[in-house]
This record gives structure tokens, sequence and C-alpha cells, in this order.
């Protein structure tokens, strides 16, 4: 028999604001998935830093959720969860 889907804290289901779902779909979803899409995003675009891989540099899409400076990926979770709502 499967587990029953956690349904509370990081697991529990979000809304996105629109500039996030412009990166990682339509919520809700968990924060779990949210923080997995922006990696995706991330690495997809080529965003990390060239010399330290710990720094994002944003590109339009992402800088409406984070800012448009380089921000370290410690930073870039803080950032991101500004912009999710239970």
């Amino acid at each position: 028999m499967a587990a029953a889907p956690r349904t509370t804290g990081v697991h529990a289901p979000v809304s996105v604001s629109d500039d996030l779902a412009a990166i990682v779909g339509k919520g809700p979803m968990p924060r779990t998935e949210v923080t997995k899409k922006v990696w995706e995003y991330i690495k997809k675009n080529n965003l990390q830093g060239k010399v330290d891989k710990r720094s994002i540099e944003p590109d339009g899409a992402l800088g409406k959720v984070i800012g448009t400076k380089t921000i370290s990926m410690f930073a870039m979770t803080a950032a991101v969860s500004k912009h999710l709502n239970r």
C-alpha cells in the first residue's frame, strides 16, 4: 500500500506569484517542488556564477522574483519565499 502524500510543512501546497509562475508554472505546489523548478531554470539558462557556483546571476524573468543583482543561493531562497502564499 502506498504512503499518503505529505501535505504539511514544506510539503504543503502553496500558491505562487505571477512572476514566479513564469518560471516554475502555475501553482499550487509544494515548496520543495518550487525550489526544484527554480534550480532547473537556473541551470537550463546558465545563471550560476562562472567562478562561484553559489552565486546566481538573474536574467529578466528571474530578476522579477529575486532582484536584478547577483545573489547567493542562500539569499535566493528567502527572496523566492516572498512570492509564495498559503
